[in-house]
């Protein structure tokens, strides 16, 4: 029994780990929340029962290791995770008689920000807890951090990084590819504060909470209330929070609970802390938790209903989506009765049948999810077709995770949501073709490839008498096609629709191989996997497209079909080829980093985000700085030329 228990203990620190380390830094989910915390829960009473703590336990570890691409900062107080429960009464207990202060535990990214002089000086994530990434340039461009502070001594703050919903649905409802969209602030804020560029930082409208002061010279009367009342004279917004004592703790939780429909922060519970900060601080800490705080997580309002069926959804890169088609019901005030499964890797862990009796639930009372399987018969059967064209499906793994594709390139799923992109904005930015318009091109015949877009005046007469279509809009389609012809080669790469190639990637491979559309096709995966930016996820389905014979057919039929401009390379102008360049702090003769990064890779130059040894200058006009970037150039030799030195240097023009 005991060598049972040591296995399934084994098991449960692998399964929590993987699931962590996809959560923390790599942006993705492999299990809903509440399976994370029910199987947590399970490996804690197992290591109480037996005595037993393994490792790599993620019982007595914090978080998971930062990413490479930021620069690293040992935070010099340790950012522990805190101890939770869902049960009220335990909160009151958890009190014993002292008054603490409740909060909003935010769902965002942990940063932590140094103040120097009244002037922000850094800013570093959470990471691991020990050790986080730096990211203050990133930090500048939060919507109400302040800059500049009236404190004059050092301070250090503690707070939460957040994308608000409104924001975040806002930024979905710009992007017209449905599987480019985000999946939920949480991640959308954390990839946007580590962004190598923060200009893209800047347009996220990143806001930063704070919660926690965690040093600064100034006596606070022994009172948590007294620094949050310090923090906000500084120009800090703080977490909404409210003094409670064992009599108004179960009201005051309820006055949270009543906000959460209409709250724009992302929120996944409360944090309940002693007000008095000598006396949370005199009880220690255990292994991974500190004492003077814990988190307040809210009991999932589970109801049990019975699975009607799987409903599996087909996209344009052939994934198919299942999705949970169950009897309805009430929800946090609202009726359900369809909820995301993800993939298949869900799927098989929740043993799902047809008819089962099943849990359900919001996560973060917003989001409906599967919570358990009561029946657990495992007897559904996932579809060795397409729903919608009947080909052959498989199921492939990719970073340990189960989903099921169509194989079938002539899917009209694929093939509709494909011609979506393909027309949308940042790609051919064709106006007048919706994907209705589209699906009625493609089931008349009209349209069965990207070239056929640009040979539809032969079919004016049948689309101008096409349902909500009329001469004058028949017209206006055609000459927005017209149009469309002179483009550029980033914007055909993206609207192929390759998987993971987005915009931004591919202007990256565009330029990197001088917008050669040949030598695109011939890269193998070694050579597109060495540029900054992509990895072999994205090497390999680059490569495995242009491979495809059919694929190269039609895109060289497509070609046929438009004039793309190349940026011209003058000869001569390559002055920085093979050279590596660092840029970071504001600048003034450019409107952003971005735009001198654009003019040092036009004359051949690369720009990366982080010093090494070959990097052949950092650009930073305050060089006197000992931000990290600096420190780490002094150590390996690298100069430091302010922009107006860069540009006089590297005889780049430029306005006075």
């Amino acid at each position: 029994m005991q060598l049972n228990k040591s296995e399934r203990m084994k098991e449960l620190a692998d399964i929590l780990n993987r699931a962590a380390k996809a959560y923390y830094a790599e942006d993705r989910e492999i299990m809903s929340n509440h399976e994370y915390d029910a199987l947590y829960d399970e490996l804690t009473a197992l290591e109480q029962d037996t005595g037993i703590v393994l490792a790599n336990s993620p019982t007595v570890s914090v978080g998971y290791e930062s990413v490479d691409e930021l620069p690293k900062d040992q935070h010099e107080v340790p950012m522990l995770s805190l101890d939770k429960t869902k049960n009220r009464e335990e909160l009151r207990e958890w009190l014993q008689g002292n008054p603490a202060i409740l909060s909003w535990k935010l769902d965002g990214l942990t940063v932590v920000l140094t103040y120097q002089e009244g002037k922000l000086a850094k800013a570093v994530t959470r990471g691991n807890g020990e050790i986080g990434e730096v990211v203050t340039n990133n930090a500048r461009t939060f919507k109400n951090i302040p800059l500049t502070i009236p404190h004059t001594g050092e301070l250090v703050v503690r707070g939460e990084a957040v994308i608000t919903y409104s924001d975040f649905e806002r930024m979905n409802a710009e992007i017209e590819d449905g599987e480019m969209k985000y999946k939920n602030p949480r991640n959308l804020c954390s990839g946007s504060v580590r962004q190598l560029n923060n200009e893209i930082t800047a347009k996220r409208n990143v806001r930063f909470y704070a919660y926690s002061l965690i040093r600064a010279e100034k006596d606070f009367q022994n009172s948590q209330e007294e620094q949050f009342k310090f923090l906000r004279q500084q120009g800090f917004e703080v977490v909404e929070h409210y003094l409670v004592t064992e009599e108004n703790i179960l009201e005051t939780v309820e006055r949270f609970e009543k906000k959460i429909d209409g709250y724009d922060i992302p929120s996944d519970g409360l944090v309940l802390s002693y007000e008095d900060i000598a006396y949370g601080q005199s009880l220690g800490r255990t292994a991974k938790f500190p004492r003077h705080s814990i988190a307040f997580k809210w009991a999932d309002e589970l109801r049990e209903t019975t699975l009607k069926e799987i409903e599996w959804s087909a996209s344009r890169t052939g994934l198919i989506n299942p999705v949970a088609i169950f009897e309805p019901v009430e929800l946090e005030g609202t009726t359900v009765s369809r909820a995301s499964v993800h993939n298949i890797s869900i799927v098989k862990s929740l043993r799902l049948g047809i008819g089962d009796r099943i849990t359900v639930y919001k996560a973060n009372m917003i989001i409906p999810q599967i919570a358990e399987n009561l029946t657990g018969s495992d007897t559904l059967e996932i579809p060795d077709i397409c729903p919608v064209c009947g080909g052959r499906t498989e199921i492939r793994a990719v970073n340990e995770v189960q989903s099921l594709y169509c194989t079938n390139e002539n899917c009209a799923a694929k093939r509709i949501k494909s011609f979506t992109l393909f027309v949308s904005r940042d790609a051919m930015n064709i106006d007048g073709l919706s994907e209705a318009t589209l699906e009625k091109l493609i089931d008349r015949g009209f349209v069965k490839e990207f070239a056929d877009l640009f040979h539809l005046e032969q079919y004016r007469e049948e689309i101008a008498q096409m349902e909500g279509f009329g001469e004058k809009s028949c017209q206006n389609l055609l000459d927005s096609i017209e149009q469309a012809r002179n483009t550029t080669l980033p914007r055909v790469i993206y609207g192929l629709g390759i998987a993971n190639i987005g915009v931004a990637n591919a202007k990256m491979l565009c330029r990197y191989l001088d917008y050669d559309l040949e030598r695109m096709q011939e890269a193998d995966r070694e050579t597109l996997s060495a540029i900054d930016g992509v990895g072999d996820v994205i090497a390999s389905a680059f490569v495995d497209y242009m491979e495809d014979k059919e694929n190269k057919a039609r895109l060289e039929r497509l070609m046929a079909e438009l004039h793309v401009e190349i940026p011209q390379v003058e000869e001569g102008s390559q002055t920085l080829a093979g050279m590596n360049f660092v840029i970071t702090g504001s600048l003034t003769h450019f409107g952003s980093r971005s735009d001198l990064k654009d003019i040092i890779e036009q004359k051949g130059g690369k720009v990366t985000g982080s010093v090494t040894g070959k990097t052949t200058c950092l650009v930073n006009n305050d060089i006197a700085s000992a931000s990290s970037k600096n420190k780490k150039a002094k150590e390996l030799g690298v100069p430091i030329l302010s922009e107006e030195d860069f540009l006089a240097q590297y005889e780049i023009p430029y306005e006075k």
